[in-house]
């Protein structure tokens, strides 16, 4: 009996550590001051959360799936503070070419950016789960 009671524990253990963090997927960017937004794929890396820019959109429309920023990590760091809401890590801008210490905000499927830089915070838009 106490073999199976360990192996269930272990099983609820394992299946825990498989769940992923409800921030973790791909993201639509706000658009930034040319009009142009990426797309960001959100996942867990070591304790913390990190994101990627995989695909690029410029202001006319067209798509950018390789070279200039792309593959590029533009979020981590971030350590979920609970509530839906992540600290702690950096987010790069590149319209500024500017890293800013970041809070994020997960609200459903919006996800409320702010970073701030020498004591002065910017709004980053409000992203959207593509999925």
């Amino acid at each position: 009996m106490h073999k199976f009671w360990f192996a269930a524990l272990a099983a609820l253990g394992y299946a825990g550590a498989a769940l992923a963090d409800p921030v973790e997927g791909l993201w639509k960017t706000a658009p930034q001051d040319d009009g142009s937004y990426g797309f960001v794929m959100v996942a867990a890396c070591a304790d913390a959360i990190c994101g990627v820019l995989v695909k690029g959109v410029n202001a006319q429309g067209e798509t950018a799936t390789e070279g200039g920023n792309l593959g590029r990590q533009i979020l981590w760091d971030m350590i979920p503070a609970g509530d839906g809401r992540y600290d702690g890590g950096k987010v790069w801008s590149p319209d500024r070419d500017t890293t800013y210490a970041s809070e994020l905000i997960l609200d459903g499927d919006l996800l409320h950016v702010r970073g701030c830089f020498l004591g002065i915070c910017r709004d980053g838009g409000t992203w959207t789960r593509v999925k």
